[in-house]
């Protein structure tokens, strides 16, 4: 697979990148970003990093993905973070190249996920005047970045990228902005990259986890008859899952995962729930409602797992809350046992000391809701249904594949009905619900996991939002396989309108997209279609054969609704389970 233009093979040594050359700006942000492990940017270039992209091209292992929008390149950016665990780079240039990458920092910084994000900006003695392309995206950014710098000395450039990548990838990750005006890129220094940890006041990130309140998780664990455990995206970011594995284990404690929680307990475990909240599960949402001990795990309660705040577990005599962010402790409900620290070190200290809960009886209440109220959909051999769809790629994948997926109704089928067995195998925009997430984010994905099968799962509302990143997935051989739960509308948007504004339907209507078939095929991607299950099931097989990217177009029912559905207003246990219950 061919994902960067690559104009050599011999590898500089880290010796050479270290030289105390006199180098300009521009090579120095790249030597700095090699030495920082950096094996692919996402970007486009524009006029004020022109400088930075004509050192690109006498620097042959400097890989680059060249994307067709910057929302594109921040997403795919963002994708390859949350797929490897790693830093993901983009690069744009200032003004409207900087201001498009806007949405994909709030959502990254919605979803704690490590980004570097690059910007240019013009020269300094214009900064202010109103410049061409002159946007104060450090201003913009401030609310939606964990840190930003604007970099107006050549000399502080080495430091500046090394700090960012510390506050990217420490305590509660998040997107750092680095804005280099493009005098700054084309100045000379002597390049002096620091070494060791960056000592950057006021921040220091608490790892290390209190004894005492891990003591009082203990002491709680053994006093609860109907524990649970809410665990998020937390416990993925720390590489914490084997560690949460033996924890519910050794104490007997079931678990239910977040949206962005979800791979990190296997779904076929025994003491697993499902997803909880607004579309999550009978058992899951039940669970919550009627635990004597809650214990949050790299979760921050956000509304649409709790709803309406003022009923959510309302017999949790304790509440228990791990989390690095201890401005998240408290912040939602009221804690009574507040952890705070890496989510592997707390869950480590807790495996030392940790026994069984008296939950006997509460494990076979749960097992019972279960069984009598497990997801359910009314199948049809006439009707293409999306949850049959997302069932066949769930068990022909193994649950191995990592999804993307973007946002809306086919977002809530890929969670209920793919069954993810590994962390890091679901990536969607959780906090900020982007449209246009999911194309992109399956490309940077696949980048950083080249030996993964890599599936978007997208409506095709979110599809034409990003669907020039087509072009990306040809050009590049990019084989992911990209499927399209289409119905012609905006589903969520229509099943709310039918839900909850007395079937008042306004402005969801899709029916004039494009064929999505074409569409791929004007791109140079293999487009297949489906409209019942013989041909899904035919579509998916060739698809998997294909060694390149391949668009599935799979024509569902417009009046399909997600169940269990949770409206706006109520407590987690007031579901709506639908006709099919």
């Amino acid at each position: 697979m061919i994902v960067t233009e690559r104009r050599g093979t011999k590898q500089e040594s880290m010796q050479k990148l270290l030289n105390n050359d006199w180098i300009t700006g521009s090579e120095a942000l790249l030597r700095s970003l090699l030495i920082e492990g950096v094996d692919c940017v996402f970007g486009i270039p524009g006029g004020s990093v022109l400088h930075i992209y004509d050192a690109i091209h006498d620097l042959p292992d400097f890989a680059h993905v060249l994307t067709r929008h910057e929302q594109g390149a921040i997403h795919a950016a963002d994708g390859y973070a949350r797929a490897t665990g790693k830093v993901g780079v983009c690069f744009a240039t200032s003004g409207p190249g900087a201001t498009n990458l806007v949405t994909g920092i709030a959502t990254a910084h919605m979803d704690s996920v490590p980004l570097v994000v690059i910007t240019g900006n013009v020269a300094t003695p214009l900064i202010g005047t109103d410049a061409f392309q002159e946007a104060d995206i450090t201003g913009i950014t401030m609310p939606i970045s964990k840190h930003n710098y604007l970099v107006r000395d050549v000399n502080e450039l080495p430091r500046i990228v090394h700090e960012a990548f510390y506050l990217a990838s420490t305590g509660r990750k998040g997107p750092v902005v680095i804005d280099i005006p493009k005098d700054v890129t084309s100045q000379t220094a002597r390049f002096d990259y620091p070494t060791g940890t960056p000592r950057i006041r006021g921040y220091e990130p608490e790892t290390i986890p209190d004894r005492g309140q891990v003591g009082k998780l203990i002491q709680a664990i053994a006093e609860a008859e109907r524990p649970v455990i809410l665990a998020g995206a937390g416990v993925i970011h720390s590489g914490a899952s084997l560690e949460l594995l033996e924890f519910a284990g050794k104490t007997r404690i079931p678990v239910t995962t977040t949206l962005l929680g979800l791979g990190g307990f296997p779904s076929a475990h025994e003491l697993w729930l499902g997803m909880p909240g607004m579309h999550g599960t009978y058992a899951a949402n039940k669970a919550l409602q009627n635990c004597d001990l809650l214990i949050g795990i790299g979760a921050r309660f956000d509304d649409r797992v709790t709803m309406k705040t003022s009923g959510f577990a309302p017999k949790a005599k304790t509440i228990a809350h791990i989390d690095i962010d201890p401005a998240e402790i408290g912040k939602i409900v009221a804690t009574a046992i507040p952890c705070v620290g890496d989510v592997k070190s707390v869950l480590r200290l807790a495996n030392a000391a940790a026994k069984p809960a008296r939950s006997d009886a509460w494990l076979a209440e749960i097992q019972d809701n279960k069984l009598r109220y497990p997801l359910r959909y009314a199948d049809s051999e006439a009707v293409l249904k999306p949850q049959y769809v997302m069932e066949m790629i769930s068990e022909t994948t193994g649950g191995k594949a990592i999804v993307t997926t973007d946002v809306g109704q086919h977002q809530m089928w890929a969670a209920q009905f793919y069954r993810y067995s590994e962390p890091r195998s679901l990536i969607t925009s959780g906090g900020l619900g982007t449209m246009g997430f999911g194309l992109p984010s399956a490309i940077g994905a696949q980048v950083g996991r080249p030996d993964r099968l890599v599936v978007s799962v997208n409506g095709d509302g979110g599809m034409q939002m990003c669907a020039q990143e087509l072009a990306i997935c040809a050009i590049y051989r990019i084989p992911v396989k990209i499927v399209i739960l289409n119905n012609q509308v905006l589903g969520m948007i229509r099943q709310w309108q039918e839900l909850i504004y007395d079937n008042r339907l306004s402005h969801m209507d899709l029916s004039g997209s494009p064929d999505f078939v074409k569409l791929a095929e004007a791109y140079g991607v293999t487009g297949l279609r489906a409209t019942n299950k013989a041909e899904a099931q035919e579509a998916w097989k060739r698809a998997l054969e294909l060694p390149g990217p391949v668009l599935i177009d799979f024509q569902i029912s417009q009046e399909e609704n997600v169940y269990p559905m949770v409206t706006p207003g109520s407590t987690i246990d007031d579901m709506i389970m639908g006709d099919e219950a």
